[in-house]
Order: C-alpha cells, then sequence, then structure tokens
C-alpha cells in the first residue's frame, strides 16, 4: 500500500511533466482580469451645528442657505438645539427638520421649550453669565456628538449668518486648515475675525485687519480669533484637546464663549486662521446689550439688503414665513423706476423692500436705447445749447434722455393723481441700517417743525464738499441741499412737481441730476441756470444719507445704461466711457477732476456712475 505522500508526490510529477510536454509545443496563455477604474473617494463627513435662540426672523433665510450648500446632503449631519424663546423658533426649527431627516445623513434635535427666558437677563439680548455657561454647553455637546459619530469635520454657524456661497465648505477643506472661518460681510468693518487680541483677551486693533476685511490683501490669514461660522477638521490630533466647556484650567479671561474657545486652541497648539479668497456670506453687526428684538430684527433685514445686491437670496421653502405687513412710511406712494428689461434690478429691489416691509409701485423706465430721433422729435425734446458732461466732454446721451424721462413720469402721474408727497426711489441702491424707522422719524420731525420743503434727497452725491450746507434749525439730520449728483432716491412734494413739470425742460435738456439743482438755484453753471426761471424749488438733503449705489464706476458688477446708449441727435454714435471720453470742460466750468479727494474724503464720481437707469 503507497504512502499518501508519496501518491501526491507522483501526482504532482505528473502535472509538472505535462506543463513542460505543452510548453515545447506551444505557449500557454494566463486569461487575465481586466483592470478596472477605482470609483472617486465619498466626500468627507461634515456634521453642521445649528444653535438658535429668538431667530424666527433669520432662520428661513438661513436654513435656505444651508440648503443650498454644494455638498451632498448624505454626507452631513445635523445638530440642532434651541432654548429660550419668545418667538416659534422651535416650532419653525421642527418644521424644517422633519424633512430635513429624510435628506441629510443623520439628525440630532435638542429643543426646549421652557422657560422662555434666563433669570439674571435684561432682555433678550443681554448676555448674562447662565446664558454663556448654557452656549458653551450646547458648543461642547456638539463637538461631543461629533467626534462620537466619527464625523471629519463639523460646522458651526450662527443662526443669523448667510454662507451665500455654495461652494463653502469644498472652499474651506481646500484650505487644509485644522481651524478656519470663510470671512463673512457686513456693510461695516465687523465681520467674524480678529486680527489682534490683548492680555486679557479682548479685541485689539490692528493695521492688518482692514486690508483683509476690504480684501486689499487675499488669502488664508492666521490670526488669534474666529468666531460665528468656522470648520473644524476632527481628523487632526491636535482637536482632542480643544474644547469648549469646560473652560481650560488656566482661563481667566472674561467669561465669553469665543473667547473661552480662542484660550483653548491656543494651549492646545491650533491655529485659527481666516480665508478672503472669495465671497463666502454675510453676518449682522452684534447689537448692544439694551437693544431689543425688533432691533435685532431691523439689524438682519439690513443683512438681507446687502446679500440681495449680490446674491440670489431665497428663504427655505420647507418652512412657513408669515408674511410682513407693508406700508409706504405715510407717503402716498413709493415709485420704484426700473427697466423691463432689468428683471435682476427688479427682482432685488422688490424682495429688499418686502424685506423691509415696503410697498412699492413700479414705474417702468423709459428705455433710453430703444429712443429713435423720430420719437425725439415727437416729443419735442432737445439738448440744452452748449451742455457737455463735465467729466467726459460729451453731449447728452439718449440713456439719460430715457432716466429723465422716467422720473419726468412720476412727476406726471403726481399732478393727475393729485398725490400730495411720494418718495422715489431707483433700482440700483442700496439701504442703510434702519432705513424705513429712520426716514419715518425723519418725515415725523418734518411734519412736527412745519417745514417749507418740496424735494428731500435721501440717496445723493454731494458735490462741493468744501462747501458747507447749512442745517435746518430745529433738525439734526437734514440740511439744505447744495449742487448734488444722482437721483437714487428723494421725497417730493405735489408742489415740487408741479414746479418741475413748470420748467418745460423737453426743450433744453440735461440729465436729471444737473436739472434738479438748477431748479434750487444751485447749479455752480449759471449759463445752464439761466434758461430756467424761476428756481425756487425748495431742496433739502438727509444727513447722514440713508441710500448709496449699489456699485460703484469700475467696481466688479457696475454697468450703466446712461453711458454706454447713443448720443441723443445720432442713433449711430454710440458712448463709451472707457474710451472715448476724453474731452474736458474749462477749469472754471469743471467742478472737480474725476478721482479728486474732496475735504470729506470722497472722490469725485465719473458721469458713469451719475445714473444707471
Amino acid at each position: 500500500m503507497l504512502d499518501a505522500g508519496v501518491v501526491r508526490f507522483s501526482v504532482l510529477r505528473a502535472l509538472v511533466t505535462a506543463l513542460l510536454l505543452c510548453g515545447l509545443s506551444d505557449t500557454v496563455t494566463l486569461e487575465l482580469e481586466p483592470t478596472r477604474q477605482e470609483s472617486p473617494l465619498m466626500k468627507p463627513k461634515v456634521m453642521i451645528a445649528i444653535l438658535a435662540r429668538n431667530a424666527a426672523h433669520s432662520l428661513p433665510y438661513y436654513l435656505g442657505c444651508l440648503e443650498r450648500l454644494d455638498y451632498p446632503k448624505d454626507r452631513i449631519a445635523i445638530w440642532s438645539a434651541t432654548d429660550h424663546n419668545v418667538d416659534n423658533t422651535t416650532a419653525m426649527l421642527r418644521e424644517w427638520l422633519k424633512v430635513a431627516q429624510t435628506r441629510y445623513h443623520y439628525v440630532e434635535w435638542r429643543p426646549m421649550e421652557e422657560p422662555r427666558a434666563y433669570t439674571d437677563e435684561w432682555g433678550p439680548k443681554h448676555w448674562p453669565p447662565s446664558r454663556f455657561i448654557r452656549v458653551l454647553k450646547l458648543r461642547q455637546a456638539a463637538l461631543k456628538a461629533a467626534r462620537q459619530r466619527w464625523a471629519d469635520y463639523i460646522l458651526f454657524v450662527d443662526s443669523d449668518n448667510l454662507l451665500t456661497n455654495p461652494r463653502v465648505l469644498e472652499l474651506l477643506m481646500a484650505e487644509n486648515r485644522t481651524l478656519v472661518a470663510p470671512m463673512l460681510e457686513s456693510q461695516f468693518l465687523y465681520s467674524n475675525f480678529w486680527c489682534g487680541i490683548t492680555p486679557q483677551g479682548y479685541y485689539k486693533r490692528t493695521p492688518d485687519y482692514q486690508p483683509i476685511r476690504e480684501w486689499k490683501r487675499l488669502g488664508c490669514f492666521s490670526v488669534p480669533m474666529i468666531h460665528s461660522t468656522f470648520l473644524l477638521d476632527l481628523r487632526r490630533s491636535s482637536t482632542r484637546e480643544l474644547a469648549f466647556y469646560p473652560p481650560h484650567p488656566d482661563y481667566s479671561w472674561a467669561f465669553d464663549d469665543i473667547m473661552v474657545f480662542a484660550f483653548s486652541a491656543h494651549q492646545a497648539g491650533v491655529q485659527m486662521n481666516v480665508c478672503n479668497r472669495e465671497h463666502y456670506g454675510f453676518l449682522p453687526a452684534p447689537l448692544k446689550a439694551h437693544q431689543n428684538v425688533e432691533d435685532e430684527v431691523e439689524s438682519f433685514t439690513h443683512t438681507i439688503t446687502e446679500a440681495l445686491i449680490n446674491h440670489r437670496i431665497e428663504p427655505s421653502e420647507l418652512v412657513f414665513i408669515p408674511t410682513k405687513p407693508q406700508d409706504t412710511m405715510g407717503f402716498d406712494e413709493i415709485f420704484l423706476i426700473n427697466l423691463k428689461r432689468r428683471v435682476d434690478r427688479r427682482r432685488r429691489m422688490l424682495n429688499s423692500l418686502a424685506a423691509l416691509g415696503l410697498e412699492a409701485t413700479l414705474i417702468n423706465a423709459v428705455d433710453g436705447k430703444a429712443l429713435n430721433s423720430s420719437q425725439l422729435r415727437t416729443l419735442g425734446i432737445d439738448m440744452m445749447p452748449d451742455y457737455r458732461d463735465p467729466y467726459s466732454g460729451r453731449v447728452l446721451t439718449r440713456g439719460e434722455i430715457g432716466c429723465f424721462l422716467s422720473h419726468h413720469a412720476t412727476w406726471t402721474q403726481m399732478v393727475e393723481r393729485d398725490l400730495q408727497r411720494v418718495l422715489v426711489l431707483e433700482d440700483d441702491v442700496r439701504f442703510e441700517p434702519l432705513f424705513k424707522k429712520r426716514v419715518q422719524l425723519i418725515m415725523e420731525d418734518v411734519d412736527k417743525i412745519q417745514l417749507d420743503w418740496d424735494l428731500i434727497y435721501v440717496g445723493r452725491k454731494r458735490m462741493q464738499a468744501a462747501q458747507a450746507e447749512m442745517w435746518v434749525e430745529g433738525m439734526d439730520n437734514l440740511v439744505e441741499a447744495g449742487y448734488s449728483y444722482w437721483t437714487l432716491g428723494y421725497a417730493l412734494t405735489l408742489r415740487g412737481a408741479r414746479k418741475l413739470l413748470s420748467a418745460q425742460a423737453f426743450s433744453r435738456m440735461l440729465p436729471v441730476d444737473e436739472f434738479l439743482p438748477i431748479m434750487f438755484n444751485k447749479h455752480p453753471n449759471t449759463a445752464y441756470m439761466s434758461h430756467f426761471d424761476p428756481r425756487d424749488l425748495r431742496a433739502f438733503s438727509v444727513e447722514p444719507l440713508l441710500l448709496y449705489p449699489t456699485h460703484y464706476t469700475g467696481e466688479p458688477g457696475y454697468f450703466s445704461d446712461t453711458e454706454t446708449s447713443t448720443i441723443w441727435d445720432d442713433e449711430h454714435i454710440t458712448t463709451d466711457w472707457n474710451q472715448t471720453h476724453t474731452q474736458k470742460m474749462s477749469p472754471q466750468e469743471s467742478i472737480r477732476p474725476i478721482g479728486q479727494t474732496s475735504a470729506t474724503g470722497d472722490t469725485a464720481p465719473s458721469a458713469a456712475s451719475r445714473d444707471e437707469l
């Protein structure tokens, strides 16, 4: 009987012999599996921490921005907490999270219905120690949840911060920093970072801040403080030492959540960074302790109107938003002048006005580019003799004619409908904070002192800054208007409209913002003024101004419909500020060269920024 090992060896020898014989007679071809391309890596897992208190006014827009993040929702977890609310923040968040839990990887919800206030707070905007402790504990709970869920990143976003850049998550991840914030904008210099910090942990003014905040230096910068919105890379070993609560044993600064975390980062050797390579979003300016929820709503409303200038901001469709009551601030009408083809401006302005609680009547602007010579002759339009633009030396453009006719249409409507006072707005304006409240207070004071007025500028370009404008007696926010450019916004009485119409300016037309100063006898060119009599328009201006242009000449997004049209008497000759406008007026007629700084620090506008209708 053969041994099993011998049998196995015999079989193996037979196989080897067979393979060798095959090799002598033919080549053996081995069939290999074809190489398949590897699938792409999934995106890192991100947890977004939402802490909201009395945020019903901001949540629809805040959540809408989160929904529009260009990032796979199945790679995002939501951690949300709310408490001490006097509004319907809890109900609004609950409504959104019910739908969100089916779209996002994971949702955690920590509501607390009672109490509705802290026992030691003076009001909803006051931060007593109990509130700081609560916020620190909630942020720590969110951080702990992210670690337990093996999230790669955690994004903290305050509930009134608007991330308007959908790519913000990927952009911040690409910076490859442990702790990084996207620089957020406000109309002021305020943002979500500090460039300096005192030994006591407070803000310190440094020369580095403003160049970064104003995008004069671009990049990702190491700073001692970031807050409000920031991304933390939890894959980094150093983040194990980071904590919001309890504070670090050596912490001796003021009990403030952002300062506690900054100290923790410093002790853990984690550098804070802020990036401004792109525009990422907006945040409102902080309020004082004595301010109330209404002030916070007004501040956030201003943030929305700022964000709408260059971004399309839409609220979440998953939450119910009560319709905000709209009015006209005591005016018979608010007229909004808009070219029919400028749908972008119309949408932005209507959304901004709705956010402000203002009801406007659209005035379809006359499109100067569509005017032909026959129409001009039919209307009896002729240019003011010897009129030349004070900066370029060119004659009147059809865009400027269209602008004049658009404003003329509002004056005509006032007379035909017997409207006693109106507010006229152009469609390229940005609103100052508390615009509605400030306008209402000014008009109340005007009525209180029984001011005899025809026109009040709400937005303009003051042209002779070196010459003092007289303050109106009894008011601390109104001056007698001097020579001014721009017709961004102004209040007008019926008497004022009649005066403007009675001038019959069609036969000696010049730009409308040159015409108005002539009518209140403040134009520096006496030759122009000699064509009109009387010049008794009673004109004033709000000071400080409440409206400014959305864009200035040369800025990204700037475009002028008046400056790029044809000239008034020849539809074949087009104007182009950048290439053909070189001739200047005589020194006696000129106001100030372009770019020369006035006594107030303002620079003279180019004619291209005079009007954009």
